[in-house]
């Protein structure tokens, strides 16, 4: 009995041995940097909004001087759980509000300037927009934010060391009575032109040294332990600028960046791939083309596909999406800005409705040691905690997603498992359509999240291909989705004979018009051939129409002054010049090499005119050379005696190259100039994409 009872005994220890081996698989250790726990909730938020709200408003200014008297700032109907409201509503998780931008006025009650809320008409200067804020996101459970611009144009001792300890000390005030902030953001404006407490004067200053970044942060993470630190430089702080105002990041996104050090403006797009800290990028871009409200753009706000656009170009590439809403003069976010963002929220909420991956049989080529707590099925479970893993040393293998039936999809998105690090260099994604692989894409980086869109396919298998990794891989989730089709708006340009053209963004939709600015429709009339328009103004609108499935795109807009088919640049024998006329934005001119600033644009346009205002568009795309800050605007009706009519700067046109729209008293005049004083780079280069007028 003792004998049986001893055998019995060792062979039970002899299975708990076997079965225990079997569950101690090892787990993944971390590679490279990894992200702090307050990274990773910033991460986790994904979707947020600012908020631009000043002086500015009331000036029609994107940059102020810090001139301007406080006494302009009085909104009529301001109302932050409006705010809240609608963020909470678009999906959002929190709000970052702008309490001073560069012109130095201050939306809470700082007790170090006169300068302030404290002394506007709001609230009998007793208000504190801050606090209602705070309030406010409370009330609607969202997190805040604060961005204070490290530039201000008002103060008299900008430039100075003085001012350090006045930043500092509105800091303080910011980060200690508002509750917990998530995100403090500096913006990389620095040094220029301004009031300066009545100096009227240019400031230079180095933006690297003269802020004491190190100890204004060590006073941050004092005071807020909990929040992450946005600065445009990348490597001085938690977070990194995408490079652009755009809405986009690069397809290849890596979260590093090395932590001393100049940093290229090709990292702040892309990551670098061997950077030694976490420094993700965040996505920051306007609901409207300005930051600022202006009225003429409320027919501007960017429409659903432009959103959706965004979207997948933001979070969906590893950065979260910072959403800028322009308050407008009322206090209010604007009910077309409003609009456009549910219509976001209710797209998005429909696209990611059903994951047809979830309920499948997922089958990997390679599970760490054969672990069922490494396995496939860890990729659909919904946990984010738990993850698929490879073998150490396996950066080569493949998930296949059976669907078991002919499925239609086009989306797919992937996460990695960051805690860890992030590891994927390369993947593809093949679909299985008439018994063979069919590759969808090839792509690179993944990161917290990646969202691809192809064209709608039907397979009864998607297969997930990592082709290189810095380590085994780590994917916590996958998902596969059918999103419906959204009709992108046709595009709308004139030339300058005054014909207008209408373009489809595909070549299945019919273009629809009117030429009065009423709301085209499948009745208005259908674009066939460029339209004429006799030089006269125009109001057009157009829609894209599906007629299959009776579905139309939001409306394009373009209202077109008088025509520039008499117009012609008399001080530039170089014919390219009149690319700045030809209704294409892609095109442009530059100035010869040898030409220095001030530089003169000088146009004849063949006829008297009554002018009231002028259009500048720099060079478009990745090229920032010849972009205008600074001008002049002259108007004579001889080409002899010349009148200033306006004179001014094109703020953040570097950041945010589009349309550039000055108004003026109104002047009548046959020649104009453009005078160029001086350009982002502080060289002598001026370019144009086009240039056009305003007449009363």
């Amino acid at each position: 009995m003792n004998w049986k009872f001893n055998t019995l005994i060792v062979l039970l220890l002899n299975l708990s041995f076997v079965f225990t081996g079997c569950n101690q698989v090892e787990d993944p250790q971390a590679y490279g940097p990894v992200p702090s726990e307050n990274q990773i909730n910033w991460q986790k938020m994904e979707y947020y909004a600012f908020i631009h709200f000043s002086i500015n408003t009331y000036t029609n200014q994107e940059w102020g001087d810090g001139g301007n008297d406080p006494r302009l700032f009085n909104p009529t109907a301001l109302d932050c759980r409006q705010w809240a409201r609608v963020c909470k509503e678009a999906g959002m998780k929190g709000i970052i509000l702008t309490a001073k931008h560069h012109d130095g006025f201050c939306l809470w009650p700082s007790e170090y300037t006169d300068y302030s809320v404290k002394n506007s008409p709001w609230r009998d200067g007793k208000g504190d927009l801050v606090r209602e804020l705070a309030d406010a996101c409370k009330e609607y459970g969202l997190k805040l934010g604060i961005y204070l611009s490290p530039w201000d144009r008002n103060y008299a001792d900008y430039g100075k060391p003085e001012y350090i300890t006045y930043f500092r000390n509105q800091l303080k005030e910011l980060l200690t009575n508002y509750g917990d902030i998530f995100e403090v953001w500096f913006d990389g404006a620095n040094g220029g032109s301004g009031y300066y407490g009545g100096a009227w004067e240019n400031r230079k200053i180095d933006a690297k040294t003269y802020y004491d970044w190190e100890n204004t942060f060590r006073l941050i993470r004092e005071l807020q332990p909990k929040a992450v630190i946005w600065n445009d430089g990348g490597n001085r702080g938690d977070l990194r600028w995408c490079g652009n105002e755009s809405g986009s990041i690069g397809e290849t996104n890596w979260s590093l960046l090395d932590a001393k050090g100049d940093v290229k403006n090709e990292w702040l797009r892309y990551g670098k791939e061997d950077g030694d800290s976490w420094v993700p990028g965040e996505v920051n871009v306007s609901i409207r083309p300005g930051w600022f409200y202006h009225e003429y753009e409320d027919g501007r706000v960017k429409t659903l596909p432009e959103l959706l656009t965004i979207y997948y170009n933001s979070f969906g590439r590893n950065a979260p999406l910072l959403l800028n809403f322009p308050i407008d003069c009322r206090g209010l976010i604007h009910e077309n800005d409003e609009k456009a963002v549910l219509e976001l929220a209710a797209a998005v909420k429909e696209i990611f409705a059903e994951n047809l991956a979830r309920k499948t049989q997922a089958e990997a080529s390679n599970v760490r040691g054969n672990s069922k707590r490494f396995g496939a099925d860890k990729m659909t479970d919904d946990d984010e905690d738990t993850y698929w893993a490879t073998d150490d040393g396996v950066t080569n293998a493949t998930v296949t997603v059976d669907f078991g039936k002919p499925t239609v999809f086009n989306r797919f998105l992937i996460r990695e498992y960051i805690r860890l690090g992030q590891r994927v260099k390369a993947f593809t994604v093949e679909a299985f359509v008439n018994n063979e692989w069919r590759e969808l894409a090839k792509e690179t980086t993944i990161g917290y999240k990646r969202i691809l869109c192809f064209p709608t396919t039907e397979a009864t298998k998607i297969r997930f291909h990592i082709t290189d990794a810095k380590a085994c891989p780590l994917i916590s989730d996958i998902g596969v989705y059918n999103a419906p089709q959204v009709l992108t708006p046709p595009e709308i340009f004139r030339n300058q004979s005054g014909d207008i053209r209408i373009v489809a963004a595909d070549n299945e939709s019919e273009i629809y018009y009117t030429l009065d600015g009423s709301v085209p429709g499948p009745d208005s009339k259908k674009y066939a051939q460029p339209v004429k328009t006799d030089g006269r103004k125009v109001n057009i609108k157009a829609i894209a129409y599906d007629p299959a499935t009776k579905k139309s795109s939001p409306v394009a807009g373009e209202q077109f002054d008088i025509s520039r088919k008499n117009w012609k640049v008399l001080n530039i024998a170089d014919e390219k010049v009149n690319d700045i006329m030809d209704g294409n934005i892609h095109t442009a001119w530059f100035n010869e090499k040898d030409v220095k600033m001030p530089i003169d644009l000088i146009i004849d346009l063949g006829n008297e005119e009554e002018l009231s205002g002028f259009r500048y568009l720099p060079g478009q795309g990745w090229k920032k050379d010849g972009m205008i800050t600074n001008y002049e605007f002259y108007t004579s009706m001889d080409n002899q005696q010349w009148t200033l009519a306006d004179k001014g700067e094109f703020s953040n046109i570097r950041n945010n190259p589009l349309w550039q729209i000055k108004s003026f008293k109104p002047v009548k005049a046959r020649y104009i100039k453009l005078k160029a004083l001086k350009n982002t780079h502080n060289n002598d280069a001026a370019g144009y994409a086009e240039f056009d007028l305003i007449t009363e």
